[in-house]
C-alpha cells in the first residue's frame, strides 16, 4: 500500500470517526433534554421560593441542592434524589452549625469538614456519600451569613430539598423511553449474535461464531444500564401521579431485562459450544434453522418494550407462539434425527432452558413454559 493511499485511508477515518462522535453528541443532548427542563423547573421553583418567599438575596444552597440532587445520572429513583438531599442537608447543617457557634475561617472551615467526613462516612458506606456531604458544607462556611439568620443557609437547602422531591415526582423525566432505548440496544446485539450463530451453523464457519460470542460478550454493560433504567422507571411510574397509569408497561419491561439477563448467559454458553462444533467444517442447517426461529421470537419480545397499541401488544405476545413452536421441537430425535455427532445434541439441549426462560419473559407462568418441552428420547 502507497503511502498516499495510506493517508488518504486515514483522512478517511478520522472524517468518519468525527462525524460519529458529533452524532453521538447531538443523540446525547437530546436524550438529556427532559432532564435539563427538569432541573430548570427545580431551579426556578427554588429560587423563587427562598429569594421571594423568605427574602434571601443569594439562595446559593437552594440552586445547589436542586442541580446536585437531580444531575444527569441514569439513576433518578426517588430513593437516590432522596439520598443526594440527605447527603447535602447533613453537610449544610453541620456547617451551619459550626458557624453559629465558632464563626468563619480557616480552622473553623477544617474543623467543620472533618466533622463532616466523620459524621458521614459513619452514615453511609458510600463514598460519593461523603463527597455529597462535604461540598456543601465548604460553600456554607465560605459563603456570607444571611443577615438575621443564622441558620438561613440550612434553610435555603431544606427548600432545595423539598423541591428536589417534589420534581422527582411531580414532573418526572419519561423514564420508559430510556429504559425501552436500553432494552432495544441489548436487542439489537441478540439479533446480530444470532444471525451470526446461525451463519456458522449453516456454513460451518467459526470465524462467525467467534463473531456471535464477541458481540454476546459486549451485552454486560448494556444488560447493566438497562436494569438500573427499568428499576428507575418502575420507581418513578409508582411514585408519580401522572406515570401511574403506565406502570404495567414498566414492569412488563423489567421483566424482560430479567429475562435478557438469563438470556445472555445461555447464549454465551451455546455460542461457545457451536465455536468448537463448526470446526469440523459440516453444516448444520437443522441446527441453523432452529437458531433462526429463535432469532424471530426475539425480535418479536423487542416490541414488547414500549407496546402502547393493542396491536403492537398482541405481536409482541405472538412471541409466546412461536416459542411454544420451537420447545416442541427441541427434542434430538425429533430435530436431529439419525444425528451422529453427540455434541450436535448437546447444543439442542442448550436451547431447551432458554426457550423457556423467553417464554416466562413473554408473560408465561414457568411451570406451563417447562410443560411445552418434550421428554427427551
Amino acid at each position: 500500500m502507497t503511502v498516499d493511499r495510506l493517508g488518504s485511508l486515514r483522512a478517511l477515518e478520522r472524517r468518519v470517526r468525527r462525524r460519529i462522535d458529533a452524532r453521538a453528541a447531538v443523540r446525547r443532548v437530546w436524550e438529556s433534554l427532559p432532564a435539563i427542563l427538569q432541573i430548570l423547573a427545580g431551579i426556578a421553583a427554588s429560587y423563587s421560593i427562598a429569594h421571594w418567599g423568605l427574602g434571601h438575596q443569594l439562595p446559593v444552597l437552594a440552586v445547589t441542592v436542586v442541580v446536585t440532587s437531580l444531575g444527569f445520572s441514569r439513576d433518578a429513583r426517588p430513593r437516590r434524589v432522596a439520598a443526594s438531599v440527605l447527603a447535602i442537608l447533613l453537610g449544610i447543617a453541620l456547617a451551619n452549625a459550626f458557624m453559629v457557634l465558632l464563626g468563619a475561617g480557616l480552622w473553623q472551615l477544617l474543623v467543620a469538614m472533618l466533622v463532616t467526613f466523620v459524621v458521614a462516612r459513619a452514615v453511609s458506606p458510600n463514598p460519593a456519600f461523603a463527597l455529597a456531604t462535604a461540598i456543601p458544607a465548604a460553600l456554607v462556611v465560605l459563603l456570607p451569613q444571611i443577615d438575621g439568620s443564622p441558620f438561613g443557609r440550612t434553610l435555603d437547602g431544606l427548600v432545595g430539598g423539598v423541591v428536589a422531591l417534589l420534581v422527582t415526582a411531580l414532573i418526572p423525566r419519561d423514564p420508559r423511553r430510556q429504559a425501552a432505548r436500553d432494552g432495544r440496544r441489548v436487542f439489537s446485539v441478540f439479533d446480530e449474535a444470532l444471525g451470526s450463530v446461525r451463519d456458522a451453523l449453516a456454513d460451518a464457519d467459526p470465524a462467525a461464531a467467534e463473531l456471535a460470542l464477541a458481540r454476546l460478550r459486549r451485552t454486560q454493560p448494556l444488560l447493566d444500564e438497562w436494569a438500573a433504567s427499568a428499576d428507575t422507571a418502575v420507581s418513578v411510574t409508582r411514585l408519580s401521579p401522572f406515570l401511574r397509569r403506565h406502570l404495567v408497561m414498566v414492569r412488563r419491561q423489567q421483566r424482560l431485562q430479567a429475562t435478557a439477563d438469563l438470556a445472555s448467559r445461555h447464549l454465551r454458553l451455546v455460542a461457545r459450544r457451536i465455536e468448537f462444533l463448526v470446526r469440523d467444517g459440516v453444516p448444520r442447517p437443522a441446527l441453523a434453522g432452529l437458531v433462526a426461529d429463535l432469532s424471530g421470537a426475539m425480535r418479536l419480545l423487542a416490541t414488547a418494550l414500549d407496546a402502547r397499541t393493542v396491536v403492537e401488544l398482541e405481536i409482541a405476545e405472538s412471541a409466546r407462539g412461536v416459542l411454544s413452536s420451537l420447545a416442541a421441537r427441541l427434542d434430538p430425535a425429533v430435530s436431529l434425527p439419525g444425528a451422529l455427532v453427540v455434541t450436535d445434541a448437546t447444543v439442542l439441549l442448550l436451547l431447551r432452558p432458554l426457550v423457556v426462560d423467553l417464554l416466562v419473559g413473554a408473560g408465561m407462568p414457568i411451570d406451563e413454559a417447562r410443560k411445552l418441552l418434550p421428554p427427551v428420547s
